[in-house]
């Protein structure tokens, strides 16, 4: 009898202590795919998802608002640098409202890059998903669109492509 409650509760142990590691984690960095989100296109009519990204190419996610200094300012060095991301297919997404979506657009000529999508997070997915704290926050994904890493805060444009190579 009582190498029966030793073991039931070996067993409650486990359960409870595995069941509290994963709480930690988020929801990213458990799966580790690109978010399972349906995103709205700056037509306000085509809807975006991971099954619309290119297959065997790599995928940064910029999660940004249009007002945020850091955003503009990550957003202006990726696009004096967007030769180096030739091969990298960009989804921007904010949560902000459309108009404003809009004007950042077009202020950074963004529909002018072809590996550059800038989409709107209707849902308010990726803030839990994430769960991060500044912007922008970047996630970057390998060819097969697994996670690599991610990064909150703004980051050098050669740091961004090292994630690339790891």
């Amino acid at each position: 009898m009582n190498k029966y409650f030793v073991l039931v509760g070996f067993l409650v142990i486990n359960v409870i202590t595995f069941a509290q590691s994963d709480s930690t984690l988020s929801p990213s960095a458990r799966f580790k795919i690109f978010p399972p989100a349906k995103f709205l296109s700056s037509d306000s009519l085509t809807i975006f998802s991971k099954e619309d990204l290119q297959k065997n190419k790599p995928v940064m996610l910029m999660v940004f608002n249009p007002e945020c200094d850091h955003c503009q300012h990550e957003t202006e060095e990726l696009t004096k640098s967007i030769n180096k991301f030739k091969g990298i297919q960009i989804v921007m997404s904010t949560m902000a409202p459309m108009n404003e979506m809009k004007m950042f657009i077009e202020k950074y000529k963004l529909d002018s890059y072809k590996n550059i999508i800038v989409v709107k997070d209707v849902s308010y997915f990726l803030p839990s998903y994430f769960q991060f704290h500044n912007l922008p926050h970047l996630a970057f994904y390998n060819k097969k669109h697994k996670l690599i890493s991610e990064f909150s805060g703004t980051m050098p444009i050669e740091k961004i492509l090292e994630e690339f190579g790891k």
